[in-house]
């Protein structure tokens, strides 16, 4: 069985605001969490138009995080090890899809904002099937707690206060009296269809997911005076600044990975090895998936 959450992540803010908030902490959060041969490297950012959604942004990304995963999964992979992650970004609606060289392996993620505090039954409009495996899990920004190495005073809703908006800090029980707030509600499915390891590698999955909604959105709430003001044509021009300083910072330490490989393994062995065989990578597309058709992130 696919585990399915449904994450209810609620902000001081309204849809309209989070728009911008969301493109400037995912732009910035990528280059900070950039370095060592792993991040988020852009490989594609395009307008796209949809026959339902109407116009919206594409991308597609690759996550380098070899080290970040367990050392049991470590001990399976490469030493550099990237999951693909594809877009569509019809705000306030979006679908991700995310699959790696693992076969049997996906994870797919659909997306709305609305602004309330998270009391919508059904926002993404699920079957009746997935209502009843879907799991509802409210992340608080202020109170949840998150992992040590991640805390910073800074970006604790608990004591910020935003110059510019004169939000904050968050008190206790805050997603009930807060205006404005807005809630960003997330359908993340999970599947890893391998027996012995299925449920293991799932939740560990849905954990690492949780974390990172949680640390980013704390980050976006924190980052306001930095975004409030921006238009989406300025939140646009950072985002394509940021991604070409994180693609440069990403590839020149990946390379040097790389090189010291090669030194390693040449000191070694005095004969040289036959390259092996890039694994297959799913083909780029910037077409929205449908209900069936999903394949580009589905390894069967």
């Amino acid at each position: 069985m696919v585990l399915t959450k449904e994450y209810r992540i609620c902000m001081p803010m309204t849809v309209e605001e989070y728009r911008i908030g969301q493109l400037y902490m995912i732009a910035r959060h990528s280059y900070e969490q950039s370095s060592g041969g792993e991040g988020v490297e852009v490989v594609a950012n395009d307008q796209v138009n949809d026959e339902v959604n109407g116009v919206g942004q594409f991308t597609e990304k690759r996550i380098h995080l070899s080290s970040h995963l367990p050392y049991w999964v470590q001990s399976l992979i490469p030493k550099i090890f990237y999951i693909t992650e594809k877009a569509w970004n019809y705000y306030p609606y979006t679908i991700t899809g995310k699959c790696s060289f693992i076969p049997k392996f996906s994870i797919s993620i659909q997306t709305r904002y609305e602004d309330n505090n998270g009391t919508t039954d059904n926002c993404l409009g699920l079957t009746q099937e997935e209502l009843e495996q879907r799991e509802v899990d409210f992340l608080d920004i202020a109170y949840d707690e998150i992992k040590p190495h991640h805390y910073k005073e800074a970006e604790d809703p608990k004591f910020f206060k935003s110059q510019k908006t004169n939000r904050g800090p968050l008190v206790e029980g805050w997603r009930e009296t807060h205006q404005p707030i807005m809630c960003c509600y997330k359908a993340v499915s999970v599947k890893f269809e391998v027996w012995g390891f299925q449920t293991k590698v799932e939740e560990y999955v849905q954990g690492a997911i949780r974390e990172i909604l949680l640390l980013g959105h704390r980050q976006a709430f924190a980052w306001m005076d930095e975004w409030y003001n921006m238009s989406i044509e300025d939140v646009r021009d950072y985002e394509r600044e940021m991604q070409a300083k994180t693609n440069i910072k990403l590839q020149s330490t990946i390379e040097n990975v790389v090189t010291n490989e090669d030194n390693d393994s040449n000191s070694s062995k005095p004969q040289t090895p036959k390259t092996p065989k890039s694994p297959k990578t799913p083909k780029s597309t910037s077409s929205t998936p449908t209900g069936d058709g999903r394949s580009w992130f589905n390894w069967n």
